[in-house]
């Protein structure tokens, strides 16, 4: 049984929350171990110079949000479940709730009713009329010559992305399947991979697959912080950094110039590979776009770029690239052959055809303008549940709302009330691979799946949801 020592601050907050906090500190980092005793109440009244009445709420509110677990006779033990990982095993588990009756907050892929069934079936109509029985034959296994060449002229005209030709462009099944061989390529047991915290937990899993050791590094308001990130290159010696550079998932953040330039520098100084995921960049609702790592790679050499179409258009189409650097060329090739040979050909030329006719650039403005008035709705929702004490920083863009709760709120157990009230969310531990002092302090809000009507009742339903328990404090 460890002292609990606490300075308490000369403010409005009350004391026994700043108590709360504390231990809630000392336990998610580690130095208060599951199964050891907590301090007696009367005891650590009398060390803190406080009223029982003050530990008792603390530990009250510790033990509602399963930090603590008291046993009768003997006092309150730091909770043997307390590892800060949810009832699910991955974000898309969440995503995928297929439950109508209750509002998905969780889901990053658009409504079946916004696809765009029409345009994109005249596509596979034509395409089935030009090229027959050809239409189901294998392509090449980095892909259909044409749609590289299609994809290469659309990056090259909104993000300057320049490469020397459709060849460093492989076609992959999805983003999940882009990792996964990338993982297959660089990755052998024991290499390190340096990740942002939080991030995606699918790539986290597919790096691990691969017997590597993931480490993560911490967040700053505009990309990685570069001091925590030098410092574990220069320990760890990593094969590769993953980052998602624009609308980050899940903290919405977009890397600031100076930083995608030190990233850079810093892969060329030691020889690593940078992986770049960017599923959200089209979806910028400001006037000024952020532009990708890839950009300022001129020679091809260090930035691996992964693309995912699955947010604008339909995610069954499981159609993702990479741009992939010219000496990775062969290997990426292989991998992929032998992972399914090819992706669907009929998929990818109706793909090529789409993007050809110019039916892309339409439907992507019509996608931003349904994600902007949802945005937006959302945005004037969340500014309204701002005096209860949830804060967020404005996303320029993409499909989240990163919410931080309430000190003394369990983003675990949060979700767990508003689940049971119909609405579903992704709570913040599913992001972070570790023990983190965030772990259980964040949710995910996404606007994908949600028309305007599903947002208005189910930020009625968090805020309701958030009464209720706070009325337990």
């Amino acid at each position: 049984m460890k002292n609990v020592s606490i300075q308490f601050a000369n403010d409005q907050q009350p004391k026994y929350l700043q108590l709360f906090n504390s231990i809630k500190e000392k336990i998610s980092q580690g130095e208060m171990k599951p199964g050891e005793r907590l301090p007696a109440i009367r005891s650590l009244a009398s060390q803190l110079g406080v009223n029982t009445s003050t530990v008792v709420n603390a530990y009250k509110q510790l033990e509602s949000n399963s930090y603590i677990t008291a046993k009768k006779g003997s006092g309150y033990f730091v909770s043997n479940t307390k590892s800060g990982k949810q009832d699910t095993h991955f974000s898309s588990d969440l995503g995928l709730f297929k439950d109508t009756s209750v509002i998905n907050f969780a889901s990053a892929t658009p409504h079946p009713s916004i696809f765009p069934i029409e345009s994109f079936k005249a596509c596979i109509n034509d395409v089935l009329e030009r090229d027959k029985g050809f239409a189901f034959g294998y392509d090449e296994s980095n892909g259909y010559r044409p749609l590289r060449q299609s994809i290469l002229k659309y990056f090259n005209r909104e993000y300057s992305i320049s490469v020397e030709d459709e060849s460093f462009l492989q076609i992959v099944s999805g983003a999940q399947q882009g990792i996964d061989i990338i993982g297959k390529v660089l990755l052998n047991p024991g290499d390190y991979v340096v990740t942002e915290t939080p991030t995606y937990d699918g790539a986290v899993a597919a790096f691990k697959s691969r017997g590597a050791r993931v480490v993560s590094v911490n967040m700053d308001k505009d990309g990685m912080d570069m001091e925590e990130l030098e410092k574990k290159v220069r320990i760890c010696k990593p094969k590769l950094i993953y980052i998602m550079s624009r609308y980050q998932n899940p903290t919405t953040v977009c890397y600031s110039q100076e930083k995608l330039k030190e990233l850079l520098l810093l892969a060329k100084e030691n020889n690593l590979y940078i992986v770049e995921d960017d599923s959200m960049s089209e979806l910028c609702f400001e006037k000024e776009k952020s532009t990708p790592l890839k950009t300022l790679d001129t020679g091809n050499e260090y930035v691996i770029y992964l693309k995912s179409f699955s947010k604008i258009l339909m995610p069954g189409l499981r159609v993702g690239c990479m741009v992939m650097p010219y000496q990775l060329l062969s290997d990426f090739t292989n991998i992929k052959h032998t992972s399914d040979i090819s992706s669907s050909g009929l998929i990818q030329r109706s793909l090529d055809l789409y993007f050809r006719s110019e039916k892309w650039d339409e439907h992507l403005q019509y996608m931003k303008e349904i994600y902007r008035g949802r945005f937006e709705f959302m945005l004037n929702s969340l500014e309204n549940i701002s005096k209860y004490g949830f804060k967020f920083q404005k996303p320029g863009g993409g499909l989240y709302f990163w919410v931080k709760l309430p000190r003394y709120l369990s983003a675990k157990l949060f979700y767990q009330k508003c689940k049971s009230n119909g609405l579903v969310f992704i709570p913040s531990g599913i992001f972070y691979d570790n023990m983190h002092k965030n772990s259980d302090d964040y949710i995910r809000l996404s606007f994908a799946s949600a028309g305007i009507d599903q947002i208005r009742e189910g930020m009625a339903i968090l805020e309701k949801c958030f009464q209720n328990m706070n009325q337990d404090v």
